[in-house]
């Protein structure tokens, strides 16, 4: 394990956003709203950072903001500060891909799943590991239950073995070393929901479906959420609904309840990764043409941008581009006043909005009620 402290700031600025485009405004049944070119009009130049030598598999911000934890098939987990592309530290002990993160709402925990077989348990502030888990596959996706409590991890289904879902109570007493190895309770994405014990899965086959954790058994599912494998799942902030991209060229919201399909975001390229944005009606998503098709496709061919989707009205609405490959993982800052996206360049951008974007009117002049 490597604790680098405050190092090397990263803050290189991409020369370019995207071109500026005209405001354009479209015409609704009662109402109208300005469809903008967020690339110039509404996003200040990104903060480059450059602290990976492959591609990223997931980026993560903590509770309050100012922190941003990043991995990849590196092998290596860093951490930033988000307001300006510092690194802060590096967590090293993997010796496979890191294939996912997560911390708790306490910023005291970090837990990554790796190709390695391992679940491992970090100390954030220090860097150190506290406790690793072995598993007979490779661990694709970790979460913090809301309460800091449990922890949920999903293992592949390779050379015989199942895939399986755990979930592990944790031990917050003392300094974190001393753990339960065995889950508290015997897919390729999860999280929990609001209801207590309730777990929802994204699977190869594009189905999501509601697992119980104490009972092992699958509550409710939508065999027909996507056509394709799921990539990613990530839920609003009160959890009562949650969106997905999918391989099948499409995002969707889903009620977190019924898994009723809410909306659909059409593509024309396989996504890899979907995001809420707080406070204003948009949904991120990024994706593009597979990466090792990558180097035979154009930058404007292969769609490697971050699109923004009205959660309302469906439509597209605008733009990022920057990345140099598909963009893997996208998550947005949780007041809402910047996003990230990591690529298979290696490269995380962080997004600032500028004021211009907060001033919008996503709905024309219609107000609503809180």
């Amino acid at each position: 394990m490597v604790w680098q402290g405050v190092v090397e700031s990263q803050r290189n600025e991409a020369s370019e956003c995207g071109s500026r485009k005209p405001l354009e405004i479209f015409s609704l049944p009662t109402l109208e709203y300005a469809k903008y070119s967020f690339a110039d009009q509404q996003l200040d130049r990104p903060i480059l950072l450059q602290g990976h030598e492959r591609s990223l598999t997931q980026i993560k911000f903590n509770s309050e903001g100012d922190l941003l934890f990043s991995c990849s098939k590196d092998h290596i987990i860093n951490v930033w500060f988000s307001h300006n592309g510092e690194r802060l530290g590096t967590y090293e002990g993997h010796n496979g891909t890191v294939w996912t993160i997560d911390t708790d709402s306490q910023s005291r925990f970090l837990v990554s799943g790796s190709a390695d077989n391992e679940l491992r348990l970090w100390n954030v502030s220090d860097g150190k590991c506290l406790y690793v888990w072995e598993f007979p596959t490779a661990v694709k996706r970790v979460a913090f239950s809301d309460d800091d409590e449990r922890v949920v991890c999903i293992t592949e289904q390779r050379m015989g073995h199942q895939c399986v879902i755990r979930v592990f109570k944790l031990n917050h007493d003392g300094d974190g070393t001393t753990q339960s190895l065995e889950p508290e309770h015997m897919p390729t994405v999860c999280a929990f929901t609001y209801t207590p014990n309730l777990i929802i899965t994204g699977h190869e086959s594009g189905k999501v479906a509601l697992f119980d954790v104490v009972t092992g058994s699958e509550v409710l599912n939508n065999e027909r959420a996507h056509m394709d494998v799921v990539t990613d799942l990530q839920l609003s902030a009160d959890r009562s609904y949650f969106v997905t991209s999918s391989k099948d060229k499409t995002a969707r919201i889903h009620d977190t309840k019924t898994l009723r399909v809410l909306k659909t975001f059409t593509t024309e390229t396989p996504l890899n990764s979907a995001a809420l944005a707080p406070n204003k009606p948009y949904v991120l998503v990024g994706g593009g043409q597979e990466a090792m098709q990558v180097t035979t496709t154009s930058l404007r061919q292969g769609k490697f941008e971050t699109r923004f989707w009205h959660k309302v009205f469906e439509e597209e609405v605008g733009r990022v581009k920057g990345h140099f490959g598909p963009i893997n993982t996208i998550a947005v800052h949780p007041a809402g006043t910047s996003y990230a996206s990591g690529g298979e360049d290696g490269f995380v951008r962080v997004h600032h909005f500028e004021e211009s974007y907060f001033r919008a009117k996503p709905y024309g002049d219609l107000q609503l009620e809180d």
